[in-house]
């Protein structure tokens, strides 16, 4: 397994391996495979394949874009739900 610390944000169809430590108020990008043993740094964030730190997060907007982030995934897992719900019989 892996240790996920508290804010963190781990974009849809990422991986994340075996071994991984990612600290807190981070992002991981969609799509990104974060390699067995990585070490993700608190406020940065990795993207890529494999991932690798794309930049650092200001304290001012690490809560703001890690929520509004958050809040997206939460609206389109909605319009998914909303189109594909089961027929009622």
């Amino acid at each position: 397994g892996c240790t996920i610390h508290d804010n963190v944000l781990i974009g849809m169809g990422s991986i994340v391996m075996d071994g991984c430590v990612v600290h807190s108020n981070s992002i991981i990008a969609a799509g990104a495979v974060v390699l067995e043993g990585t070490i993700v740094e608190e406020g940065s964030i990795y993207a890529g394949v494999p991932a690798k730190k794309v930049k650092m997060v200001s304290e001012a907007l690490i809560s703001g874009e890690i929520n509004r982030i958050a809040d997206n995934y939460v609206k389109y897992s909605s319009w998914f739900s909303e189109h594909n719900e089961a027929p009622k019989k």
